[in-house]
C-alpha cells in the first residue's frame, strides 16, 4: 500500500470587503490535490455553490476557476447584500478538511425621504418643531446636522452648536433666527456620503422699527426718511403723505432692499417745499398683519454761519452736509452743542466780572459817605465844646448841620442798593 500525501492548505481564505454592485474574489490555495476535489458552500444560506469546476447554484454571476489546480478561486460579480456571509473551502478528504472566509458587502448610505421630513417646512413664531431624517446602508449610517449658511444652530436648551447628531433635530420656541436651510448629512464610511436640504420658513407679523421719527431739513434740500422693517412671509411696503400713496416722481423717489426677512424702506425728498412738510407713513402688511411707522419733516433754518468742518477733504460744509452719514451729522451735532455751552460759560463769566465791579464801586462811595458824616460828627462835638464864639461860629454850625444830614440820607440810600445787591 503506497502512502499518499495528503492535501493541505496553503494559506488561510482571506476576508474581502466589497461595496455592493462591484465583483469579488475569494481565494483558497490547496497543495497536494490529487484526486481530491474542491467545493465551496456559502454557510449562511447554506448553498453549495460549486464542486471542483463545475458551479452547482443557479446563479450565473458565480465562477470558480483555478491554477493548476492549486489555488481556486470563487468570483462573484455585481455583488449584491445577499452574498454576505461566511464562504467555506472544502476538501473531499477523510476525514474532510475546510477553511472559511467571510464576504463583507457594504452599501453607501441612503436618506429615506418617505420617513423624512419634507423639504420645506413652514411653522409659526413661537412653535415647536422636530425635523426628520431618516438614513440606510450597511454600516448604518450616522446622521449630522448643519445649517446651510455655517451659522449656528440654536438647540431648544439655548446652546449655539455647530453640529447636531442624530436622526431628530427639535427646536423650541421657534423664532425668525431660526429661519433658514438645514443639512442633514448621512454617513458609514462608504463613500459617498449623501445630504438632504430642508428649508424652515418661521412666519411672523411685520415689525416697524424707525430710528429717526423727528427730522428736520431747511427748505431746498435734499432729505432721506428710512424705515426698517422685518416679516415673513414677504410683505407689501410703501410710503404714504396726507393719506396719500407717495408715488416716484422727479423730485419723490422710494427704494427697498431686502436680506431674507429683512427690508429697508428709504424716501428719498429733493429741493424741500414747503408742501413737503408733514408726516409721513412707513406702511408694510403681509399674510398675518399689518403695521406702520411714522416721520414728521420739520422745516428748519438754514444756518447763517455754519462752523467749519472739513471731513475727507470736503472744502465746504453744504457739501459736507450732503454727502457725510449720519454718524457725521451726529457728530456736527454734539459739536454745535459744545460751542453753545462754551459761550453760554463765557458770557455767565463776563457778567459774574460785571456784577463784581459795580458791586466794589458802590463800597468805596460807602466808604467815602462814611469818612464825611465821621468828619461832620467831629465837627458839631467841636461847636458844642466853645459857647463863646462869634457870628460867624453861628454860621459855621449850620453848615455842619446841613453836612450832617446830607450825609444820613446818603448812608440811607446806600444801604437800600447794599440790600439790593
Amino acid at each position: 500500500m503506497t502512502n499518499e500525501i495528503e492535501p493541505m492548505f496553503l494559506e488561510p481564505v482571506p476576508n474581502v470587503t466589497v461595496a455592493v454592485g462591484r465583483d469579488a474574489s475569494l481565494t483558497c490555495a490547496v497543495d497536494n490535490l490529487g484526486l481530491h476535489k474542491v467545493a465551496w458552500i456559502h454557510l449562511d444560506r447554506q448553498m453549495i455553490v460549486s464542486i471542483h469546476n463545475h458551479v452547482i447554484t443557479r446563479q450565473p454571476r458565480f465562477t470558480v476557476t483555478h491554477d493548476s489546480h492549486k489555488t481556486w478561486t470563487l468570483q462573484v460579480t455585481r455583488v449584491t447584500e445577499e452574498d454576505r456571509g461566511h464562504y467555506m473551502c472544502q476538501v473531499n478528504t477523510k476525514p474532510m478538511i475546510s477553511q472559511t472566509g467571510y464576504l463583507q458587502v457594504v452599501v453607501p448610505p441612503n436618506i429615506v425621504d418617505k420617513v423624512s421630513s419634507k423639504s420645506n417646512i413652514v411653522v409659526r413664531e413661537k412653535d415647536n418643531v422636530t425635523l426628520v431624517c431618516r438614513g440606510e446602508g450597511f454600516p448604518l449610517p450616522q446622521i449630522k446636522w448643519r445649517r446651510e449658511d455655517g451659522q449656528p444652530i440654536e438647540t431648544s436648551d439655548g446652546r449655539k452648536v455647530h453640529q447636531m447628531d442624530g436622526p431628530n433635530l427639535v427646536l423650541r420656541q421657534v423664532s425668525r433666527t431660526h429661519m433658514g436651510a438645514y443639512l442633514c448629512i448621512a454617513t458609514n464610511g462608504v463613500p459617498p456620503s449623501v445630504s438632504k436640504r430642508i428649508t424652515l420658513d418661521v412666519e411672523f407679523a411685520p415689525q416697524m422699527h424707525v430710528p429717526n421719527q423727528l427730522v428736520g431739513s431747511p427748505i431746498a434740500t435734499d432729505v432721506r426718511l428710512e424705515c426698517f422693517v422685518e416679516a415673513h412671509p414677504r410683505a407689501i411696503t410703501y410710503w404714504e403723505f396726507r393719506d396719500s400713496m407717495v408715488m416716484n416722481s422727479s423730485r419723490a423717489t422710494t427704494h427697498t432692499t431686502e436680506d431674507r426677512y429683512k427690508i429697508h424702506m428709504i424716501l428719498t425728498i429733493r429741493d424741500l417745499k414747503d408742501s413737503d412738510f408733514g408726516m409721513y407713513k412707513c406702511i408694510s402688511k403681509n399674510s398675518i398683519a399689518e403695521t406702520d411707522g411714522s416721520i414728521t419733516l420739520n422745516k428748519t433754518q438754514r444756518p447763517t454761519s455754519p462752523p467749519q468742518i472739513l471731513l475727507h477733504g470736503y472744502e465746504d460744509e453744504d457739501s459736507s452736509y450732503r454727502n457725510r452719514g449720519r454718524q457725521g451729522r451726529k457728530e456736527l451735532h454734539r459739536k454745535q452743542l459744545e460751542e453753545t455751552r462754551r459761550r453760554i460759560q463765557e458770557e455767565e463769566e463776563k457778567r459774574r466780572e460785571k456784577e463784581e465791579s459795580r458791586r466794589r464801586a458802590k463800597e468805596m462811595e460807602r466808604q467815602r459817605l462814611q469818612h464825611d458824616f465821621d468828619r461832620g460828627q467831629s465837627n458839631q462835638q467841636a461847636t458844642r465844646v466853645t459857647h463863646a464864639q462869634s457870628g460867624s461860629d453861628s454860621a459855621l454850625r449850620t453848615r455842619n448841620l446841613a453836612t450832617v444830614t446830607r450825609c444820613l440820607l446818603a448812608l440811607c440810600v446806600l444801604g437800600r442798593l447794599s440790600h439790593h445787591i
